[in-house]
């Protein structure tokens, strides 16, 4: 059956190489559709990526939050009363208060007032898992000092370097940097700033000081997270939430792939990409069944069945889609970089992606030929006479 099958691989591949101008537009066609899904998978999961880059950071093993809680970018507070009722649970070993709040900083270099997003704790709580906030994180104890997110402003390097002290304005508020970390941009913010709990205070001065974006939990050696879950949803508030860190992750995930038009329209990208491919396959197979009609009709006075002639096609259309697929795949990582680059956004590719964007363009190519198939039953032997 193998020896079969690719017996006919040089006729499909005679049959592609005879208009090899036809043969140069379809692969270019079929990596353009390629170049749309690789940019639409890659800003989604960028804007995936971007907004969950803090929840991946937090230093804890359970997350409490409000019940109405859906994204950290508009944050629904709760009384951190309900946090520290945690404390008296078994299983509980240390909680912690985290402020988290949307704030206006002017960008150094363009003067324009830009959303940024702003953590605050106290900084004798480890509750950020990273290396530059552990090692800055006493700097935190002064009041109006914070550690910025160099994703924001990438010459805040420079600056430093040439400057004692770099000041910013948040909320009409001067405050000081102290040091840098990486989180990077996101699609509703222009990068992080994290700060001790009174120096968030006084960036938003109508904020109330028992009102808490996040409560982290840390637990004992040897407790079980499901049955401390269990064991504080029932005991605390209906007014509050006990997630898994993965928990806390979907939440926000969901709320950008579900809730927000902006998740819905790169889903959308995709589907009309692969329609836009699928369109020029079946336009470069149709005009070449089209062409060599005659051609086909004699293979079938020759004695080559329907089925034969259809796996020549099939085969036609999975040459395009593999030829087609690497000159997009390179092409896409150069403008993933570039994007990269130019965003400050997480445009990553992946394997994951890679190997999907080749099963749709597979699939893409093959239900274009299916659908050329149809004229190859048009072709008669008894046209020949």
């Amino acid at each position: 059956m193998l020896r079969r099958f690719f017996g006919k691989i040089p006729l499909a591949w005679q049959q592609l190489m005879k208009e090899k101008m036809r043969l140069a537009v379809a692969l270019a066609g079929i990596a353009f559709a390629d170049i749309l899904m690789f940019a639409q998978m890659g800003f989604e999961g960028a804007l995936f990526d971007s907004s969950i880059a803090l929840h991946k950071h937090f230093n804890t093993d359970l997350v409490v939050v409000s019940r109405n809680f859906e994204t950290i970018y508009s944050i629904r507070d709760f009384s951190q009363d309900f946090l520290y009722q945690a404390r008296g649970y078994a299983g509980v070993e240390s909680v912690s208060p985290v402020y988290i709040g949307l704030g206006k900083w002017n960008n150094l270099e363009t003067h324009s007032l830009q959303t940024i997003l702003i953590v605050g704790t106290d900084p004798a709580n480890k509750i950020l898992a990273f290396p530059e906030f552990d090692a800055n994180r006493s700097q935190l104890q002064i009041l109006n000092q914070v550690l910025f997110d160099q994703a924001a402003f990438p010459k805040i390097i420079d600056l430093l370097q040439q400057q004692s002290q770099v000041e910013l304005n948040i909320n009409e508020v001067t405050v000081l940097i102290k040091g840098l970390f990486s989180l990077g941009k996101s699609f509703a913010s222009s990068g992080s700033i994290i700060t001790s709990d009174l120096t968030f205070l006084r960036v938003f001065p109508s904020h109330q000081a028992n009102q808490i974006a996040v409560g982290l939990v840390k637990l004992k050696p040897g407790a079980n997270p499901q049955q401390v879950i269990q064991t504080l949803q029932t005991g605390l508030s209906d007014n509050v939430r006990v997630l898994t860190p993965q928990g806390f992750i979907d939440v926000e995930r969901n709320y950008w792939s579900k809730t927000t038009p902006i998740g819905f329209i790169f889903g959308v990208g995709v589907i009309v990409s692969f329609m836009v491919g699928s369109v020029i396959v079946y336009q470069i197979l149709y005009s070449d069944v089209a062409a060599h009609l005659s051609e086909y009709a004699m293979l079938k006075a020759m004695g080559y069945t329907n089925n034969y002639l259809l796996g020549v096609l099939a085969q036609e259309a999975m040459f395009l889609a593999v030829l087609g697929y690497f000159p997009g795949l390179i092409l896409a990582s150069g403008f993933y970089a570039l994007a990269a680059s130019a965003t400050m956004l997480p445009v990553i590719m992946t394997l994951e992606r890679c190997i999907n964007i080749f099963l749709l363009t597979l699939i893409m190519c093959f239900v274009s030929g299916a659908i050329a198939m149809g004229k190859l039953h048009s072709a008669d032997p008894a046209d020949l006479l």
